[in-house]
């Protein structure tokens, strides 16, 4: 088995360069003419039907060669039988060129391949015998009954009887049918081995450090995709893609025997498998591939993780994917949390507060407390204009303690993204200390304004009255900051003592001030062997060789932070890693962020329920007349009564002042949505829809007929036709069109009202009307997460 590179040695050979893939059964030609190269490949007839795919100058040509050949019988004819024998078995093996090519080149790596016992390699014979069928010995017994009979003269001495017995005579019909070879056992066998039947000896390596040929390779990882396919020759490929946590690499295994691809045809997606073979360079894809010897069952490397401190701590300082360098999944950190027994978490993501929705409900799902929060952007004064601004960004932890600490986390928020925004959402001091009541403010991590005045070396005096800014300051465990000890920026941090002294600074001011000190993981993935994917996400931004610098920041256990304050007496570090987190916590209220989904904090508009019934009935009078046929009364009093019960009315009658106020100005605005099945929407002018049954309606006496069994599809679809009680010329309308579809079957869901407002003059108009209704302060702009 090998690779073979054959150069012709004929100028003007219609083929001038061949290479040989004898495992994978291809020809790769290189051809000055194509045309000329596509019938010498033809002219050899039968006998390249062993190969399985043919390449010229970089195009499969497979088909157009092997459709132009017949295929072969049943049976071997006896002159190919003859050529057959005649051949060694290197010739029957390896399906060669012409004549006119020699091997001059040097040949290519030999690719190992595993043998069975009594395997030779791969042959152009078949591995199952190929018998005639009775059809074709029936012919061959009627040929030879009309041969002629030779001269019993010219052969003495044997004695023949006249006739014999036909072979079909003697054996039974299914001696001439070819044995079908039995189907294997799909999937992992007793030994739970896809491919082979030993187990793989080795250590595996990592995907990643796989960069050129190599041969014995073993490596653990998942199945991402794995698919047999049939040959053109009955043989089997098997194609699967592996992936660690490192990289992936596709694999590949061709079988002559298709019985012996079961094993792979059974593994499925997702599972976790231990394999071995050799890295080779693919002809077709241009890649590294490994050509799999043995496939076996592999486990996955599952570390459960408790934390079983008889108090334990809370987390006051954690990154969920909202950060943009986070990786904490919500509903991961909120189980985790409730598992450990953690009084509660804080949720600081930088910047943003996007998780509290999701947050919420998982905290109702795991009975977990959750402090709210925002790791924020701080800067010392208010800037002019933000965009020519160069202040020096310090970050700055903040937690609500209150609802209203929570109302004034959300103006903070509005203020750092409209106000103060450039290139991230900054928050002036000044605006911090007017908004402090209801929030606890931590000094966050190296990036904060106090552990860079301690870095900077200031002294105790001016450390303490930067530290009276904060409610608590923090530490954090040495590896979040080991990464000084190689920044030339700071010479005085050398060794891994230099970073316990500056933690004991912290430690010490905070004494000093009275206040208290915590130690937070400033968590942005969960534990310790997701790093990686951490460091893959920062290579996004980063340089090429940073990933040594990437620190250690996930969520340690109780018993894992007192080990990484270790080098402090124990009751001090018991103090800053449980006593003093736990009192944060306590000082914050259960809150909830947002109101639960069935209720509404709606505004307020003095008399608008009032409004909205009287202008619908007689806008519907107008129309239909008094007293209201029946249909349009029920439908009215159906809709009317929730929207009044459940506090709506207030919303149609905004949105009826919002497109009223357009339309006297003379724009029009568009209804979407589902706000077209609200017969009150339409009687309040808030949409052109009508919902009622198709119908004729009278403007002149307001005679009606309604078409409510469902006869007709939509009231435009009726003919024209004249009012029989006043000869006017009828107005259509009505689509039948459910209100369930727009507030629920009880009508109790919050009313979603879309309008499209012009996008020239108008819209800007409309969105000042709206501050006009009701106050600028109270009025903000909505956004989507997808």
């Amino acid at each position: 088995m090998g690779k073979y590179r054959l150069q012709s040695k004929k100028e003007g050979s219609a083929i001038t360069l061949m290479e040989i893939d004898t495992e994978s059964r291809a020809w790769y030609i290189k051809a000055e003419h194509k045309g000329a190269a596509l019938q010498a490949l033809k002219a050899l007839g039968q006998a390249i039907l062993c190969v399985e795919s043919i390449y010229i100058n970089g195009d499969d040509v497979s088909e157009e060669i092997f459709s132009s050949l017949s295929k072969l019988p049943h049976y071997m004819t006896e002159t190919v039988a003859e050529e057959m024998a005649a051949q060694s078995d290197e010739e029957r093996n390896n399906p060669m060129p012409p004549n006119d090519f020699s091997s001059d080149m040097p040949p290519l790596p030999d690719e190992p391949m595993d043998e069975g016992p009594g395997d030779e390699g791969i042959s152009s014979m078949p591995d199952i015998p190929v018998f005639p069928t009775a059809e074709d010995i029936a012919a061959a017994a009627a040929a030879e009954l009309s041969a002629p009979v030779p001269d019993a003269e010219s052969m003495p001495g044997l004695a023949m009887p006249d006739s014999l017995p036909s072979l079909t005579s003697v054996l039974p019909k299914s001696a001439f049918i070819a044995p079908t070879p039995k189907e294997g056992k799909k999937g992992a066998d007793s030994n739970g081995m896809y491919l082979g039947k030993k187990h793989i000896v080795g250590d595996p390596i990592e995907i990643r450090t796989i960069h050129e040929e190599q041969d014995g390779v073993v490596f653990v990882g998942t199945v991402i995709s794995c698919e047999v396919r049939e040959l053109r020759s009955k043989k089997k490929l098997c194609l699967m893609n592996l992936a660690d946590e490192t990289n992936g690499i596709p694999c590949k295994k061709f079988f002559d025997r298709p019985e012996e691809a079961a094993g792979m045809e059974g593994l499925k997606k997702g599972t976790t498998v231990k394999v071995r073979g050799n890295i080779r360079l693919d002809k077709y894809s241009g890649g590294l591939v490994l050509e799999l010897q043995q496939v076996e069952k592999g486990e996955a490397v599952t570390i459960d993780h408790e934390d079983n401190y008889p108090t334990p701590r809370v987390e006051l300082h954690l990154h969920t994917k909202m950060s943009l360098d986070g990786l904490i999944d919500n509903e991961e950190i909120i189980k985790t949390a409730a598992k450990w027994k953690h009084p509660a978490v804080a949720i600081t993501d930088h910047g943003v507060i996007q998780a509290f929705p999701k947050i919420q409900d998982l905290a109702d799902k795991y009975h977990q407390k959750v402090i709210y929060g925002m790791e924020g952007y701080m800067i010392d004064e208010i800037p002019a204009d933000p965009d020519s601004d160069r202040q020096q960004y310090g970050h700055i932890i903040i937690l609500a303690k209150n609802i209203t600490g929570l109302r004034n986390l959300y103006r903070m928020v509005t203020l750092s993204h409209l106000k103060y925004y450039r290139k991230r959402p900054l928050i002036p001091k000044p605006i911090l200390e007017e908004l402090h009541e209801g929030l606890i403010y931590g000094s966050a991590c190296v990036m904060g304004e106090f552990f860079r005045a301690v870095l900077a070396g200031e002294s105790d005096e001016e450390l303490i009255k930067k530290a009276k800014f904060y409610d608590y300051l923090e530490v954090q465990p040495l590896g979040n900051n080991e990464f000084l000890i190689n920044e030339d920026k700071y010479p005085k941090v050398n060794t891994k003592k230099d970073l316990q002294d500056l933690n004991r600074k912290v430690i010490e001011i905070a004494d000093k001030a009275g206040m208290p000190c915590c130690a937070t993981s400033d968590a942005h993935y969960m534990f310790a062997e997701n790093q990686r994917n951490r460091d893959i996400l920062l290579s996004n931004w980063e340089k090429p060789g940073k990933i040594e610098s990437h620190p250690p920041v996930y969520i340690r256990t109780t018993q894992e932070m007192l080990d990484e304050f270790d080098y402090l007496p124990k009751e001090k570090a018991i103090e800053i890693v449980v006593t003093n987190t736990r009192k944060i916590a306590e000082q914050c209220e259960v809150l909830k962020p947002l109101a639960e989904e069935w209720k509404s904090y709606n505004p307020k508009i003095a008399g608008a329920d009032e409004k909205l019934v009287a202008m619908c009935y007689d806008n519907a009078k107008a129309i239909y007349g008094d007293p209201l046929p029946k249909v349009v009364q029920d439908r009215l009093t159906l809709e009317l009564t929730p929207i009044i019960n459940h506090g709506y009315g207030v919303l149609y009658y905004i949105a009826h002042k919002l497109v009223k106020h357009s339309n006297d100005r003379g724009y029009l605005v568009g209804s979407r949505g589902s706000v077209g099945s609200s017969f009150v929407a339409t009687m309040s002018g808030i949409t052109e829809v009508n919902p009622l049954p198709p119908h004729y309606v009278c403007p002149n006496c307001h005679w009606t007929h309604f078409y409510e069994d469902g006869s007709v599809g939509g009231g435009f679809d009726l003919p024209d036709k004249k009012c029989p009680k006043c000869g006017h010329d009828l107005n259509k309308n009505g689509h039948n069109i459910p209100f369930a579809v727009f507030l629920g079957f009880d009508g109790d869901k919050v009313p979603d009202i879309d309008l499209n407002f012009s996008s020239g003059d108008d819209q800007g108009v409309a969105h000042k009307y709206t501050e006009e209704l009701f106050g600028r302060d109270n009025v903000f702009r909505a956004g989507t997460i997808a």
